[in-house]
């Protein structure tokens, strides 16, 4: 069957109380394309991230606040927006699910001479399809125990997303398999997991948070490992300025394209269709046949 789309309110609105379904608040993206896929017309969902903006440094409002507080269920990934971290602890421990803690989470994902902050759990599970699955069977299960009436469209509609999934990891296992280079520079310390999981090797500029500011030593570490391992593509963001990755491409006679850690919607995509964009962009830059 076709995934349902739910009523996703604007953000910072709470979810209707009236129509008697549950409220699901979300933190930012992937959540939110769990959420509406796998509840439909059966929920509704409030996101609190701002449209288009980059959620690490993202500040929650008070509205936002009442929104998490009075939640059937908050669906987040803690980590990755402190500001919601901290609203769940102190208001939201009862009715929360962090997706982190369905899966393993990677530590030390700070890179050797990266600048700023302690080495610490990798939030950016998502980018993994298989690790995507486990948290799309995770939300499935919970709405079920919560709206029991709608318990059986919730497994279908959890059935049909990962069925998706699945079908993406084939993709990106056949599409990475025989590649010319392995190695991608990223502006943003974002896809070890996607790296792992399809025998890559990630470089950032920056760290967990993409407006991290790179020293001259970690630029120059980064230019040296680009010419070293003959990387053509520098990659950045779309919600953050490209003048590293383009800094680091001039200097060494590479391109420039996006990977998208997807944190923020894309109009007219979904998370599947994003994904595939970005395996379409690593196939072109590291020579895939």
């Amino acid at each position: 069957m076709s995934v349902a789309a739910a009523s996703v309110t604007g953000c910072g609105s709470t979810s209707s109380a009236d129509d008697g379904k549950p409220s699901v608040v979300v933190g930012f993206y992937p959540q939110q394309f769990l959420a509406t896929s796998i509840g439909g017309d059966d929920i509704d969902v409030t996101s609190v991230a701002q449209p288009g903006a980059e959620p690490h440094e993202m500040e929650i409002t008070g509205k936002q606040l009442g929104a998490v507080t009075d939640a059937s269920l908050v669906i987040y990934i803690k980590g990755v927006m402190p500001s919601l971290d901290n609203a769940v602890a102190n208001n939201a421990r009862d009715h929360a699910l962090d997706l982190g803690g369905v899966t393993t989470l990677k530590s030390g994902y700070k890179e050797t001479g990266e600048e700023g902050g302690k080495a610490g759990k990798d939030p950016h599970i998502w980018l993994d399809p298989v690790r995507m699955k486990k948290m799309a069977e995770a939300v499935g299960t919970r709405l079920a125990t919560i709206d029991k009436a709608h318990a059986a469209t919730y497994e279908q509609n959890t059935e049909t997303v990962t069925g998706q999934l699945d079908a993406l990891d084939a993709a990106y296992q056949s599409g990475l398999a025989t590649c010319q280079r392995t190695a991608i520079v990223t502006t943003h310390n974002a896809f070890g997991y996607l790296a792992d999981r399809y025998g890559l090797t990630q470089v950032s500029i920056a760290g967990l948070s993409p407006d991290n500011e790179p020293s001259p030593q970690r630029m120059a570490e980064v230019k040296a490992y680009a010419q070293k391992h003959g990387v053509t593509t520098i990659f950045f963001e779309e919600a953050v300025s490209p003048k590293y990755a383009e800094t680091i491409a001039k200097e060494v006679g590479a391109e420039t394209a996006v990977l998208s850690p997807i944190e923020i919607a894309h109009k007219g995509e979904d998370y599947i269709a994003i994904m595939q964009d970005n395996l379409a962009a690593l196939r072109k830059a590291l020579g895939c046949s």
